[in-house]
């Protein structure tokens, strides 16, 4: 039994969905890493447990990206919380 038309998403927001779910969850998860790595004062064990931490925070990150409708969407709001940890990190530097 084929899925009905509406569920399916064209091959446009696909492609920015799994961009956005392999690039910009990366990206996030090493930023928000970063940031509290800047903000802690416990920065080796966060630098040293980062590496795991970092992968399922970026598998989270790849499953959110799917859950959401439009690929833009994903990408702003991705793009956004980079912006967001880079300043904060900028700032209490």
């Amino acid at each position: 039994m084929p899925a009905k038309k509406q569920y399916l998403t064209t091959a446009g927001q696909r492609a920015l969905k799994i961009t956005a779910g392999l690039f910009g969850g990366y990206f996030l998860a090493v930023t928000v890493h970063m940031l509290l790595a800047v903000a802690l004062p416990y920065r080796m064990e966060i630098i040293l447990t980062g590496a795991f931490s970092v992968f399922l925070l970026w598998t989270a990150l790849m499953i959110i990206a799917f859950l959401i409708r439009n690929g833009w969407i994903v990408w702003g709001i991705y793009l956004l919380s980079i912006l967001f940890c880079v300043a904060g990190i900028y700032l209490l530097k």
